[in-house]
């Protein structure tokens, strides 16, 4: 089950589909959806997370909690929309191109895939790309 909750004012649009996407994805790495929550908020709130738990003091797009027992996918996923919106301009996507990266990334790492060395990140924007692209398959 994938649940979505708002600390900002930021909401998804059929989120229904964005629900069968995000546990077809699950479904692709051969693993079984569970309790997914995400939320979204803004800088400030996702910076105090940041301190809070992994004493970093900086800003990110994404952190995520696993709760993943076996091939179980569980966690929570906060995302700042304030950081997607930056990114997509960087990177020079549109602002659902870069939510869906971000929105995959964390169920990747629940899927065992990590983005901590070069090459370890090089697999990751290619497995996030492989999900992006099945955003509009028929589920």
């Amino acid at each position: 089950m994938v649940i979505f909750n708002y600390e900002t004012d930021f909401q998804l649009e059929n989120e229904l589909e964005y629900e069968q996407w995000i546990d077809a994805v699950i479904e692709s790495e051969g693993k079984e959806p569970g309790e997914i929550n995400y939320i979204f908020c803004d800088d400030e709130y996702l910076h105090n997370i940041n301190m809070q738990y992994l004493n970093h003091d900086t800003l990110t797009d994404i952190i995520s909690f696993d709760y993943c027992i076996g091939d179980l996918i569980s966690g929570d996923i906060f995302i700042s929309v304030e950081r997607v919106e930056d990114n997509a301009k960087d990177y020079e996507v549109s602002f659902k191109n870069e939510l869906l990266r971000v929105l995959a990334h964390g169920v990747l790492h629940y899927c065992g895939y990590k983005d901590k060395t070069e090459d370890d990140t090089l697999l990751m924007r290619s497995k996030e790309q492989e999900k992006i692209n099945m955003f509009h398959v028929e589920q």
